[in-house]
């Protein structure tokens, strides 16, 4: 799949659910820019204030926040990812 999209994902470790969308997105060949603060809570606690989403990863397509790794599957399941990533 071609992707023009920037997609970038916030993490910490352990994070079974961080662990699943890396494998999501390796499998289908997608460039992702990884922030891992798990050694910098005190960034993880801004950008939960800063996004009202309060759990990891936190997904970004083009800087607009689409959630975790079930929103994720979501898009995909319902056909609009492609048009994200495409976007």
């Amino acid at each position: 799949m071609k992707q023009t999209a920037k997609i970038k994902m916030i993490k910490k470790n352990p994070c079974p659910y961080c662990d699943r969308a890396m494998n999501f997105f390796n499998g289908r060949g997608l460039e992702v820019e990884i922030v891992d603060l798990t050694n910098n809570l005190d960034e993880l606690q801004t950008w939960k204030e800063k996004t009202g989403w309060q759990t990891v990863p936190m997904i970004f397509i083009n800087d607009q926040l689409i959630g975790g790794y079930s929103d994720l599957k979501a898009l995909e399941e319902e056909g609009k990812l492609d048009a994200l990533l495409n976007s």
